[in-house]
């Protein structure tokens, strides 16, 4: 392609090398935003009709073009072409092709600059939508496992020790709060995504009589952008969006742990569905959870991909600058990821099983009630740092007889402490102590059957 034939070929006088046009060109990755480039200029269109800066004429030509080449792209009749570099010049190269002069005027008081920030807000807009949705999905999936197991009891670990027994409908709540948060985050960070970049131009604005407000509402926008210099160089947003899907890849990478050790004969707490397992090449027993393991993987490369856009960012100069083309492949690769991880994560719990039986065995050992005796004695009027010493001499005692604390009888207990008395025995069976964290947010089972129908109802099942 010669420059003549470029869209902004005409203050040079040598054809472009190859190499620099293969080196340069993004259509590959962001030819995925066709329909928020075809959107924003049929709103820019619009607006330049109102503005008096091109005729209706013009204008129905223009939006007529546009739709048909959207519907071209959708049937997979377009020729994306390399040399036109982006997305944007190959929409604007084939509508000119297709009617004409009018086309060519589409591109009246925008530039690319302004025009991919635009791109990359409604692409993220409606992605934040639906990774909210999908939220929502996994956030189900515990709901209805808290739902199926409520009263069932597992040991809960500190330092991967176990360390207090507690509700298993209480652990699957503790994931429904985290990818709560997930969501709000989410949530906040569209706030900075819905704003309106368009009509900052390349960096100083326009000189042209446009309406920047017209073209927020006929895009949705609840309004635009303050600074024309620093809306072109502005990717803060997508930074910010990064962060939250990294977020929520961390938090299933931590789920998929669990899934991964609970999984284990050792443990044997649950069992995946054989759907979401997968075999070994030479060993046939193996049923492994590939599926948790890949997510936890992938971990990776989502933090790296906020990486690459934090140094991105961080040594560039006002305004714009072409560095800024790499900002998509990290954040269209996060976006496949992390969906992708919620999508089958919502679909492998939906087919989870507990051991129950396995989980209340899991509690019968390692002292798990020693903090109830402590806070026993406590209520006994024993200083809480004294009764800490004395649980943990007989814990010590416990540990060189090979027996339990509810093996002790009250004659052995009284060797640490005389205030305990028959009532004890309650104390330190795992349903008396399940029963006793009545504290907000605890594990008790009026306090978890609170909070499940809370979560029920947020979530409308």
């Amino acid at each position: 392609m010669t420059n003549e034939t470029k869209l902004w070929g005409g203050r040079f006088t040598e054809k472009t090398a190859a190499s620099v046009e293969a080196f340069t060109a993004s259509i590959h990755y962001d030819s995925r935003l066709y329909k928020q480039d075809i959107a924003g200029s049929q709103a820019h269109a619009k607006m330049l009709v109102k503005q008096g800066l091109i005729t209706a004429e013009e204008g129905e030509q223009i939006r007529g073009g546009l739709a048909e080449i959207e519907q071209e792209i959708e049937e997979g009749r377009f020729e994306f072409k390399p040399e036109l570099e982006d997305i944007h010049m190959n929409i604007e190269k084939a509508l000119v092709d297709k009617i004409g002069p009018a086309g060519a005027r589409l591109h009246t008081a925008r530039s690319r600059n302004d025009q991919v920030n635009l791109d990359i807000r409604l692409y993220l807009r409606e992605e934040t939508d639906r990774l909210v949705a999908i939220l929502d999905d996994v956030r189900t999936s515990f709901v209805k496992l808290a739902r199926r197991y409520l009263g069932a009891v597992m040991p809960g670990y500190t330092h991967l020790q176990r360390a207090q027994p507690l509700l298993v409908s209480h652990h699957m709540l503790a994931y429904f709060e985290m990818f709560g948060r997930d969501q709000e985050r989410l949530l906040d960070c569209k706030k900075r995504i819905n704003i309106l970049p368009l009509g900052a131009a390349a960096l100083a604005g326009t000189g042209l009589p446009i309406d920047r407000e017209f073209v927020a509402k006929e895009l949705g926008f609840p309004k635009v952008t303050a600074n024309s210099m620093d809306t072109v160089g502005d990717r803060d947003f997508a930074v910010e969006f990064l962060a939250a899907c990294t977020l929520i890849q961390l938090h299933l990478s931590r789920l998929s742990e669990e899934l991964v050790i609970w999984s284990t004969d050792e443990f044997n707490f649950v069992e995946l569905a054989d759907s979401f397992c997968t075999g070994s090449s030479i060993m046939p027993q193996k049923k492994n959870p590939d599926i948790p393991e890949l997510i936890r993987g992938k971990s990776g490369r989502v933090v790296g991909n906020l990486m690459s856009l934090i140094t991105l960012l961080k040594g560039l100069p006002l305004t714009y600058n072409r560095d800024l083309q790499e900002d998509k492949e990290p954040v269209f690769d996060t976006l496949d990821t992390v969906s992708q991880g919620l999508a089958i994560t919502a679909e492998m719990l939906a087919h989870l099983k507990f051991n129950t039986a396995r989980l209340e065995d899991a509690t019968k050992t390692g002292y798990m009630t020693a903090t109830d005796l402590a806070d026993y004695l406590v209520l006994k009027n024993i200083p809480f740092r004294e009764a800490h010493s004395i649980v943990g001499k007989t814990v010590a005692y416990c540990v060189k007889k090979r027996k339990e604390l509810t093996d002790l009888s009250l004659d052995e207990l009284h060797k640490f402490s005389k205030v305990i008395e028959d009532d004890v025995f309650h104390v330190l069976t795992i349903q008396g102590s399940v029963d006793s964290r009545k504290s907000i947010g605890g594990t008790a089972m009026s306090r978890v059957s609170e909070a499940l129908q809370k979560a029920e109802e947020e979530l409308g099942i």
